[in-house]
């Protein structure tokens, strides 16, 4: 490693980081991690942290899971690459597409794109609606249906889904035919409606509006998060994905559950489709895929999708999409063993156990400080929203908000700062006493305001 000093001074000078402006970063350099075992960081002046964020939500299985490590060294020693175009393909991905098959069965998957990555799986998704519609003869049926808070990525399919402006304005025009509507989120929307359940109905009939607005005959597909990841950890009506689906299926519309977060168990179930009781039509799923040991992802199909598509006898039917590492044998790999190990330690069982924990600490949080205006999870993801005031819910102030992140941080946790939101989503192995630590910490963060 290059002395400390060097990777000080070089810290964010050539390096333009996700989700930044540069010159903040210039401004204020951010932390440099240089070591992880188990559930912890460590950054470089040696301060050890309890990894509340899991990488990214993709650490599910912690950072020292010997089964990954050593499928990925085999892997690499045996074959490090292999395409999978037409023509050609390997072992691990034939291996890893049927335990994808048997894993999403309850889901009502059948066939498996594979990705680099969830915004690769969401792009995936969208162009490969389009193509069944077209194969299916109708070829207006070309545009989307997301909602206001929803967070599909960073490529221009995925961006435009994205309903927050901080992901589409500088980038815009994005691809046309994507539509909006409003997020079932109880502590801020359009109708001021602080009951879950009536405001479920209300944005449901946003979507009925919207549909007859633009016709369902030009309506490829509906898309959305399970839970509301990015966006600050918004979880619907338990009833609202059920009524989606049964609007889709009145209007001839597709349903993508976009599971780049929700699944492998993070919710407290495999899914977070399942979690509702719903079976999508396309699903993407990345992150957990691998452990995060690993880029990868994939775009998931139901049978009467790939059905139409694989019958199709012209031209329609051909995937002119790929990427150079679709299929991946290390990544492969390394997925194999990490589903081995997720089901073995049944990570969903313990994330629904311990997100209850969570849940309750933060709410207990939130009665002690005035700061905190709402609390919101399932299972191990969740959010706590900080306000000026919790009459006006004006969001906390940047400043506000990266103090009490280097007070945790000082603690000894690592969270995620996102606005004014702090983001709480560990590694699905961890145990009461970390929940603890986590919950403690935040205490003390709050507690210099």
């Amino acid at each position: 490693m290059k002395h400390e000093n060097f990777l000080k001074e070089n810290n964010a000078r050539h390096f333009w980081h996700p989700m930044a402006h540069p010159s903040e970063m210039l401004e204020n350099p951010p932390m440099i991690i240089s070591k992880a075992e188990n559930v912890e960081v460590q950054n470089i002046d040696g301060h050890v942290m309890l990894d509340a964020v899991g990488g990214l939500w993709n650490v599910n299985l912690g950072y020292s899971c010997e089964p990954i490590k050593n499928a990925i060294i085999e892997q690499i020693n045996l074959m490090p690459y292999c395409n999978t175009f037409r023509g050609i393909t390997n072992d691990k991905a034939i291996e890893l597409s049927y335990k994808l098959k048997e894993w999403f069965s309850s889901d009502g998957m059948e066939k498996v794109f594979f990705t680099q990555g969830g915004s690769d799986s969401i792009d995936t998704a969208m162009r490969l609606v389009r193509q069944y519609w077209k194969v299916r003869g109708k070829i207006d049926k070309i545009k989307f249906i997301a909602l206001s808070k929803g967070y599909h990525g960073t490529h221009y399919g995925g961006a435009s889904l994205c309903g927050d402006p901080r992901f589409r304005r500088n980038y815009e025009p994005g691809v046309p035919g994507i539509f909006h509507i409003p997020t079932p989120y109880t502590y801020r929307n359009p109708f001021d409606e602080e009951n879950p359940e009536k405001l479920s109905k209300k944005c449901i009939q946003s979507l009925e509006a919207l549909i007859a607005s633009q016709g369902s005959d030009t309506i490829a597909a509906f898309v959305m998060e399970p839970v509301i990841g990015s966006a600050g950890v918004i979880v619907p009506h338990e009833n609202f994905m059920k009524q989606v689906r049964n609007i889709c299926d009145k209007n001839d519309i597709l349903l993508i559950a976009d599971e780049v977060i929700c699944a492998f168990g993070r919710t407290g179930e495999w899914t977070g489709s399942r979690l509702w009781g719903v079976k999508p039509d396309v699903m993407t799923i990345a992150k957990a895929l691998t452990g995060g040991y690993f880029p990868m992802g994939a775009t998931l199909l139901s049978g009467e999708i790939s059905e139409a598509i694989e019958k199709n006898d012209n031209t329609l039917g051909l995937l002119g999409h790929g990427y150079t590492n679709s299929g991946n044998p290390v990544g492969a790999a390394a997925a194999l063993a990490a589903l081995e190990e997720t089901n073995k330690l049944n990570l969903a069982s313990n994330a629904k156990a311990r997100g209850a924990e969570l849940i309750l600490g933060l709410n207990k949080l939130k009665n002690k400080h005035e700061i905190i205006g709402d609390v919101r999870g399932k299972g191990l993801m969740a959010a706590v929203e900080i306000v000026e005031d919790p009459i006006s819910k004006k969001p906390a102030g940047k400043d506000t908000v990266a103090k009490i992140f280097q007070a945790i941080c000082d603690e000894g946790v690592l969270l995620r700062a996102s606005g004014n939101n702090f983001i709480i989503s560990p590694s699905l192995i961890i145990n009461k006493d970390h929940v603890n630590k986590i919950t403690t910490a935040m205490d003390k963060g709050f507690s210099i305001i």
